[in-house]
């Protein structure tokens, strides 16, 4: 007889970083905004105990207000913007929708690691392509053979961002493929290939409200497209679940407040690309060999010291980073920027850990 779980369809999920409960944690390990969303957001959900009420109804299935105030921010048109609960919820949609193919879905051996997820969880035939020995992506390792692209860029856990030109040249040698570029951390450093978007109907540019934003307990992800592209997006959504966001004062109008304040967005960012800099300046005088980051964290590697036994020694002391043990990175952690002052005690706690 066979048993139920013969049926069962199994993947290898994807393992987030830890999320650490306690008094005195520097959580440095999830890519997370250390300062708080933008003032407008806090005004909005202080409106929730006044709209209670509205937890009995559905929520706007096309998030109207949000996509209303993306299209004034980016210069878009409606038609071309598809929202989501988070960037990962954009991007599984995405995967289901757009890569429907035997021909290999194609990205780095070395980047976000749900993609290999997804692929295997909708069962979509797949294709690492190795990233050269520095970790930078070879735009002409994608000339090849496939069923559809996906790239982060800045790319992660490398932190290290390709250029648009070259990001144009893969995507104008691959039209007869649907190419998602995955910008999460693009606002902390390069050029988005958003204006591509008019040129090119095959590619899908998806952001978040996670990291520059301040707002990764929002859940609030979105992608801009074609109006082809997007509609296809929309009929799988809808398909599966026309309501995938909160009412609208409490996450969709959280998410448009933040897009009203511009200034402290920007002054946000450049606190954040400030401190990074100085970061990459300490650790590399600690004896750390850091990647130039284009992103809200930092890549970087000791000769002299292993990065597992630094990744613990650093949480006996509550400060949370990423390790990977994986190959190629296994030697590496990811430091995510945390305020000035978080940053003090981990150097502090490296030259310790490291003798420097």
């Amino acid at each position: 007889m066979m048993s139920w779980d013969e049926n069962i369809h199994r993947v290898v999920p994807y393992v987030p970083g830890e999320q650490p409960v306690g008094e005195g944690i520097i959580k440095l390990n999830t890519n997370e905004n250390p300062y708080p969303p933008a003032p407008g957001v806090e005004k909005a959900l202080r409106e929730v105990a006044d709209e209670y009420a509205l937890m009995r109804k559905y929520p706007d299935p096309d998030a109207a207000m949000l996509i209303d105030a993306l299209s004034k921010f980016y210069g878009v048109p409606d038609e071309s913007i598809f929202v989501g609960v988070g960037s990962d919820d954009v991007l599984a949609m995405s995967f289901l929708t757009f890569f429907d193919s035997d021909k290999p879905l194609l990205f780095p051996d070395i980047t976000y690691s749900f993609y290999e997820v997804w692929a295997d969880l909708f069962r979509i035939p797949h294709k690492q392509i190795p990233l050269r020995d520095d970790f930078t992506i070879d735009p002409e390792a994608y000339m090849q053979f496939n069923g559809g692209i996906v790239i982060a860029n800045p790319n992660a856990p490398t932190s290290l961002y390709l250029d648009v030109n070259s990001i144009e040249k893969i995507i104008a040698a691959n039209q007869d493929s649907v190419v998602i570029i995955d910008e999460a951390y693009i606002d902390f450093g390069g050029t988005s290939a958003l204006p591509l978007i008019r040129k090119y109907d095959n590619l899908l540019v998806v952001q978040t409200f996670s990291k520059s934003r301040s707002m990764a307990g929002a859940r609030v992800g979105v992608a801009f497209g074609s109006p082809k592209l997007i509609s296809y997006l929309k009929d799988v959504k809808f398909s599966i679940n026309s309501y995938t966001m909160s009412q609208d004062v409490i996450r969709i109008g959280a998410a448009a407040a933040s897009l009203s304040d511009k200034n402290y967005f920007e002054d946000v960012v450049q606190r954040i690309i400030k401190t990074r800099e100085e970061a990459a300046i300490r650790l590399r005088g600690l004896g750390f060999k850091v990647l130039d980051s284009s992103t809200n964290f930092l890549f970087v590697t000791h000769p002299g010291h292993d990065a597992a036994d630094i990744y613990l020694a650093l949480k006996d002391r509550n400060i949370y980073v990423r390790y990977f043990n994986k190959p190629r990175i296994n030697d590496h952690l990811r430091i995510t920027i945390g305020t000035p002052e978080e940053m003090e005690s981990l150097y502090a706690a490296l030259t310790e850990i490291t003798g420097a």
